[in-house]
């Protein structure tokens, strides 16, 4: 989903759809999900969404220092999360992951995994707000980009997007001296690290105890 003034803040490879064939060779699959953002925002100021929904602003409001300022981000973080507040139902079971493209060249000691060709690159912020996640838990388990694939895979029961793409990797086995830095390496965390899903049956086993 992009955002913009005009066709000169697309982003011709800030979209990781258009790079499948399952999605971008089939007419149906890309009539049914490559989507403006105009109508996620639609579909949310109206308080449904689909079971996945991925938001991805255009140059102009990504925050990237070349094309955009922190605050335009910020903006459209806002906007979503004023929209799942206004309907509550929804919030309750919405988990809404927030992050970055770049780090904004800072340098970075953490460690980098060499996860394929491409290597990997320096962390990025990556905050989730649901009430279904750990409250005030870091996770030191290491994640990329994929780990969002990999989260919805697992939670719906879905393959690899490709049989090659980094959603395949195993989740890491820590070490014990450095929880970063995976023994089963190359390995991304899948996320579930952060949740807390069985929260309703803990809230159901309160409410017993208390009558």
């Amino acid at each position: 989903m992009l955002i913009g003034t005009g066709g000169d803040w697309y982003c011709d490879i800030c979209n990781p759809f258009q790079y499948a064939t399952s999605i971008m060779g089939d007419p149906v699959q890309r009539k049914a999900h490559i989507k403006d953002a105009t109508d996620f925002f639609d579909e949310l100021s109206h308080g449904h969404l689909p079971a996945v929904s991925y938001l991805k602003p255009d140059s102009f409001g990504d925050g990237h220092p070349a094309s955009s300022k922190l605050d335009i981000f910020e903006g459209i973080v806002q906007r979503v999360l004023d929209g799942l507040k206004a309907h509550p139902e929804l919030a309750e079971s919405t988990a809404f992951f927030i992050t970055f493209d770049e780090g904004g060249g800072y340098y970075d000691s953490g460690y980098m995994q060499p996860l394929d060709f491409f290597g990997d690159g320096p962390r990025i912020p990556m905050i989730i707000v649901s009430p279904f996640t750990r409250g005030g838990h870091i996770s030191h388990i290491y994640a990329d980009h994929a780990s969002f694939l990999k989260f919805i895979e697992r939670n719906w029961h879905l393959k690899p997007l490709t049989a090659r793409s980094r959603d395949n990797l195993p989740n890491p086995i820590a070490a014990p001296a450095n929880l970063y830095m995976p023994l089963n390496s190359p390995a991304v965390s899948d996320l579930f690290d952060m949740f807390h899903f069985d929260r309703d049956q803990d809230h159901h086993d309160r409410d017993d105890n208390d009558r």
